[in-house]
């Protein structure tokens, strides 16, 4: 059945579902699934050339999304296929997600995790995986994960990519060798598959094949967010590369976790808002 997807601007939901002819119409073509509707939809969004002003001045050029509030709204369509059977292909029917149109995807202008003060820091290199596809054998690169008292920040820099290529990265709830990282870390386990309930990062490689985004969420990750996968857009099912955390100071995430959010920045974003 063919599928067309409503993005409502400012509504805050998508709705995707089979086509009405009478009040849609389909640019895309027909089309046969959710997924290739994100992957053809995705492709004539531009990307601008970016290097990440830091503490510690970074020389690698990256790519990032153009700033657009449907590029959210067209990434999620896809993100339930990583860990989900690709051989799934059950018509569910008619499917409507309520979700922020302004979710944090990433921001390359974001504090680096390694640079957030008073934060828990856990880290690790890229292993490659066994799914990814052709051309990605010498992918390398670096996660590091943040906990501190304004929340989870995550910051993901990568090498021998694809060149001008989309990217999705998530948060997991398993070892690399665990069944391939398993689900999503979710805040809320069995919740919301978008942030603020997961944490995703976004991005388009450089000329070069190089990679760089930070994440930033508002709550403290817990001890389960134990890994990192990063996927092409086009292939979402097959991971590429995957980084286990280790703790840059053994203890140090569970005392960030009992010391929890600092109440007094929260009140001020509150009365700011």
């Amino acid at each position: 059945m063919p599928w067309a997807g409503d993005i409502a601007g400012g509504q805050g939901s998508i709705t995707v579902g089979a086509m009405n002819a009478e009040h849609h119409s389909d640019p895309l073509g027909v089309i046969t699934s959710p997924r290739e509707w994100l992957t053809r939809a995705l492709k004539p969004l531009s990307s601008t050339i970016h290097t990440p002003q830091t503490s510690q001045e970074k020389t690698m050029k990256t790519s990032t999304f153009r700033r657009a509030s449907v590029v959210p709204a067209l990434i999620a369509l896809g993100l339930a296929a990583c860990g989900s059977d690709a051989g799934d292909s059950t018509d569910t029917g008619p499917m409507t997600t309520d979700m922020d149109m302004d979710m944090n995807m990433g921001d390359p202008d974001a504090t680096p995790a390694d640079d957030v003060v008073g934060a828990a820091l856990a880290r690790g290199e890229y292993s490659l995986m066994d799914t990814r596809p052709e051309g990605y054998d010498g992918v390398a690169g670096t996660a590091v994960i943040a906990r501190s008292p304004l929340g989870t920040t995550i910051t993901t820099e990568l090498t021998g990519l694809l060149p001008n290529v989309d990217y999705i990265s998530h948060a997991h709830a398993q070892a690399c060798d665990d069944g391939n990282a398993g689900p999503h870390y979710q805040f809320e386990v069995g919740g919301s598959e978008f942030p603020p309930n997961e944490i995703h990062l976004a991005f388009t490689s450089d000329n070069d094949g190089n990679g760089f985004m930070t994440a930033e969420n508002a709550k403290i990750a817990g001890t389960a967010a134990v890994a990192f996968v990063v996927h092409p857009m086009e292939f979402i099912d097959n991971k590429i590369a995957c980084v286990d955390f280790i703790e840059d100071e053994p203890g140090s995430i569970d005392a960030a976790i009992a010391a929890g959010l600092d109440e007094s920045t929260m009140d001020d974003m509150d009365d700011e808002g």
